[in-house]
């Protein structure tokens, strides 16, 4: 015979020798309940009547150690003074930079700026894209004395004299160049954003040794990236400008 509920949980039920266990208090939780003496969250009087509790006492003693033992890490914690960039770039170089066929004149040139944050920044040149800034991307080449180079790898200081042309300088609306035609003409392009590289780079392979298949054009635009994958388009272009040549 199956135990009755009263019998299963008698063990929980609360002791009282005022009423029988089968008949609860109103307030009495249900047999199968139990409760937990939790300690109360507002502060309780002490016996020497500060009006603290344990917990507060023991939580202020230990915000108390926090702070001691913080405060000589924070007095030695060096003080790093702000970079003052005026100055930086009033030591900084002067030289001449011929970009596309004029001369730009800069003076107090952070030693440290690259080409492609030189013609981007100070002469507004914005064909040329910053894309990875590691030189894996090819979105900032530029020709440097008729060869192909990646500007954000590359010291502005370091092209004194040279001759820099960027996408700007190849050729104009009205007036493209025979790869930026192609590149039209073949959509070598979607977003755009690698182009100028992608063609600064094709026309300097025109007068690179490499052999006429598109496997050798491939291998030498490998430097550039289209996050898009027009290569075909690309390919194609490339392959009908060296048929002109």
């Amino acid at each position: 015979m199956a135990d009755s509920p009263l019998t299963r949980f008698k063990h929980l039920r609360a002791k009282s020798s005022e009423q029988p266990a089968e008949q609860p208090k109103k307030d009495e939780l249900a047999p199968d309940r139990q409760t937990l003496d939790l300690e109360p969250l507002t502060p309780e009087p002490h016996s020497n009547g500060n009006g603290l509790s344990r917990r507060s006492f023991l939580s202020g003693l230990g915000a108390a150690g926090l702070i001691a033992g913080a405060a000589p890490l924070v007095a030695a914690a060096p003080v790093i003074a702000p970079v003052d960039d005026s100055a930086e770039i009033a030591g900084g170089a002067t030289l001449v930079l011929h970009v596309n066929g004029k001369d730009y004149t800069f003076r107090g040139l952070d030693p440290r700026a690259t080409l492609l944050d030189t013609l981007r920044e100070r002469i507004h040149l914005t064909g040329t894209k910053k894309g990875c800034d590691h030189g894996q991307c090819g979105a900032c080449t530029v020709h440097v004395n008729g060869r192909r180079v990646n500007s954000c790898l590359s010291f502005a200081v370091m092209h004194q004299g040279d001759e820099i042309t960027t996408i700007e300088g190849l050729g104009q609306p009205g007036n493209l160049h025979a790869m930026q035609a192609a590149f039209v003409e073949h959509d070598g392009y979607q977003c755009g954003y690698c182009t100028s590289g992608q063609i600064m780079s094709a026309v300097a392979l025109l007068k690179e040794p490499i052999g006429p298949t598109d496997e050798d054009i491939k291998n030498a635009m490998a430097g550039n990236i289209c996050r898009c994958g027009a290569y075909a388009n690309i390919v194609a272009a490339v392959r009908q400008v060296r048929a002109q040549a």
